[in-house]
């Protein structure tokens, strides 16, 4: 089984455990750290819908709670269950460039397509701290 392979199989297990009663959209993603460890999460909505949580937010803030720092992963795998592979959105490519760097984002779906693009093609020219 290929690294990216088991990100996915990771990412599709963690959305076994979305919370999406609103939506119904269930996303899983899986984060591979550098140390080797990886990093599940969910979506988990909220009814006060700005409060909801992305799949990729949570893994990233699980990995770095859990001991890991900032720009020490290798890649992260986004799994939905839509025809069309389905990109982070907008504050979840903020967070992915903010802790993650320019790694590869894994875009899979429950028919088997993937896609990889790198970060920073889904979010050029990215604000962080060297702008501060």
């Amino acid at each position: 089984m290929s690294t990216d392979d088991q990100l996915i199989a990771v990412a599709r297990a963690a959305r076994e455990h979305a919370h999406a009663p609103f939506s119904k959209f269930r996303v899983g993603a899986a984060l591979r750290a550098k140390s080797g460890r990886i990093f599940s999460g969910c979506n988990i909505e909220n009814a006060s819908y700005g409060l909801t949580l992305c799949a990729e937010r949570v893994a990233i803030f699980k990995a770095l709670s859990e001991g890991e720092r900032p720009h020490e992963f290798e890649a992260i795998a986004i799994l939905t269950d839509s025809d069309a592979l389905t990109p982070p959105c907008g504050a979840c490519r903020q967070i992915i460039w903010e802790f993650c760097g320019d790694v590869p984002v894994i875009l899979a779906n429950l028919q088997g397509k993937i896609e990889r693009e790198r970060s920073l093609n889904l979010l050029p020219r990215p604000f962080d701290s060297s702008h501060l």
